[in-house]
């Protein structure tokens, strides 16, 4: 059997016309402002016997079902994409970040995987006569997968959606990345156990072996493997004309994972996510091939894949509102109170736990491609599919507009205190004003990672123009930079330094504040904000008396609870 001309033609005819229909419906989505995977979905859903197979028959066979090898060569070409979409997701997990988070994130991460693992299985195994006719023998099973696509969190959507929302390098921000690279990793490795148990490799693997071979790749990729590559990548920059060098081994290397947890018994998708971290860690990759490589993979690769999950099905046909509100239900009491609980135990206050908790219910590609493959498994049916897509959507599209409406509540009850971060808290011993100026915009810079030089040029301006020194022992110094958010840092110093006050006393608290330039009336508020709650000389004084940056928070929130109680 081979590809006649004939087939070739309508292989290459066919890869044409769901690359001209992902991008002109991905662009229109990107214009609504929502994800443009969104766009590529509804494509397929447009080209597939939903819409044009229903209109034209014989056009859409003609077409997509012309004969069996174009078919087969066409989901060769899926496969690739699905290996190399996830390669791709891989890269964006920044080690460094995952690993410096710390407790929220894990908190999070773990409550966000935990709730709608538990609450999707449960359902799922107790009442499995919702989701249609589900097998004795595959109950177990089903409920698992249920949970584990209950637990998943699209990166690439989330990342798109915290850029688009202006708080991708937030503390909040961060969070839910962290936490959302932790599911993704979580999801990936328990999911290719589920398709290990159920035997649908060819490997003759037991579960046991797979786990010791798994863990021991996991372990030689994170701690052999990132540094052999990084070398890798830093001789080929060196030593090849152009990056393409680079950008091939990226592949070669994501390829050979892929194909090694598929030899193993579990699925290749996973070899190739853990090669992407392994990866990506790498300092020698540089911006620009990583850009390439992105754009190669998401804009030539990854829309004939999500374009192909509308091709083959009905989703009319199989479009089950039951069982898409069941599964919406149990993803809204899952994911999104998980994410509110490991919220709430980490401290973060209410208004901000919404941002996370429906910024981890985006559900998105990871979703679909984790329900693409139980499908060719047999684990779930056309209509369960279908549904599991359509919640993808949902998810995806109403995250964004439910993130930006609790963003906007926040910015309406800006507040001092709220804004405080610990790490940017410190006691100092400068003498002069200019030094404990530069000590807080080094404190700032080295944190928020914001230049050095424009954040101390641009105060140390505001600050030539006019002191300010305020009464209380408190000085302000501030500026209006080009930044997502607002950044306030404090310096406590017991000495007291001549600000030029307005009462002519020594100033103990100096309160660096940041705000964007695209938002005045913000530092308006906070300044006056600050200068209400330092409306005594005795609130300096209680904080000059403390030992600790976590004293200080402690103290200035009891003087916030007596103030405004």
């Amino acid at each position: 059997m081979h590809l006649t001309s004939n087939d070739i033609t309508i292989f290459i005819f066919s890869i044409s016309v769901m690359l001209f229909c992902a991008r002109l419906f991905g662009e229109v989505f990107r214009k609504l402002h929502q994800p443009v995977v969104i766009g590529e979905i509804i494509a397929g859903i447009f080209l597939g016997p939903s819409f044009f197979g229903l209109l034209f028959p014989e056009l859409y066979s003609s077409i997509f079902n012309s004969s069996p090898i174009v078919e087969i060569t066409l989901q060769g070409i899926v496969e690739l994409a699905i290996v190399m979409l996830m390669l791709v997701t891989g890269l964006e997990v920044d080690l460094s970040i995952v690993f410096s988070q710390g407790k929220k994130a894990s908190l999070i991460s773990f409550f966000s995987i935990a709730f709608p693992m538990l609450i999707g299985f449960g359902f799922s195994y107790l009442f499995p006569q919702f989701f249609g006719d589900i097998s004795e023998e595959k109950k177990l099973f089903f409920a698992l997968f249920i949970g584990t696509a209950l637990s998943v969190t699209a990166l690439p959507v989330v990342v798109r959606m915290l850029m688009d929302l202006n708080i991708f390098k937030t503390e909040i921000g961060t969070i839910i990345i962290t936490a959302a690279m932790f599911t993704d990793i979580f999801g990936w490795i328990f999911f290719s156990f589920i398709l290990g148990s159920i035997g649908s490799s060819n490997s003759q693997h037991s579960i046991q072996n797979q786990i010791v071979t798994i863990l021991i790749f996991i372990l030689v990729l994170l701690f052999i493997g990132r540094k052999v590559f990084n070398s890798i990548i830093k001789f080929l920059e060196r030593f090849t004309i152009s990056i393409g060098g680079v950008i091939s081994f990226i592949f070669i290397i994501g390829f050979l994972g892929a194909a090694f947890t598929q030899y193993i018994g579990l699925h290749a998708i996973l070899g190739a996510f853990l090669v992407g971290i392994a990866l990506g860690d790498s300092v020698h990759i540089k911006e620009e091939t990583r850009e390439i490589v992105q754009q190669f993979a998401t804009n030539i690769f990854a829309p004939l894949f999500f374009v192909s999950i509308g091709l083959r099905l009905n989703f009319i046909q199989n479009f089950d509102l039951k069982i898409i509100l069941i599964l919406l239900a149990l993803s809204i009491f899952g994911k999104v109170l998980g994410s509110l609980f490991g919220s709430y135990l980490s401290g973060i206050k209410t208004n901000d736990s919404f941002i996370i908790g429906f910024g981890m219910n985006a559900y998105g590609a990871m979703q679909i491609v984790l329900s693409l493959v139980a499908k060719q498994v047999g684990l779930i049916n056309d209509r369960i599919f279908v549904s599991l897509v359509v919640l993808a959507i949902t998810t995806s599209i109403l995250s964004a507009p439910v993130m930006s409406f609790f963003i906007k509540r926040a910015k309406r009850k800006l507040n001092f205190i709220d804004l405080l971060n610990k790490d940017l808290i410190f006691f100092s011993d400068a003498k002069t004003k200019n030094e404990i100026i530069e000590e807080l915009c080094k404190k700032v810079s080295s944190k928020t990672k914001l230049n050095y030089n424009l954040v101390l040029e641009n105060v140390m301006e505001r600050e030539n123009q006019m002191s300010t020194g305020l009464a209380n022992h408190l000085a302000v110094p501030h500026a209006k930079l080009k930044i997502n958010s607002i950044v306030i840092a404090v310096a406590i110093n017991k000495d007291g330094i001549d600000f030029d006050s307005l009462d002519g006393r020594k100033t103990h608290v100096i309160i660096l504040l940041l705000t964007p330039i695209d938002q005045p009336e913000a530092q308006l508020k906070l300044l006056s904000d600050i200068a209400k709650f330092f409306n005594s000389p005795d609130i300096a004084q209680k904080l000059i008396s403390v030992s600790s940056k976590e004293e200080v928070i402690v103290s200035l929130e009891q003087i916030s609870k007596n103030k405004f109680a």
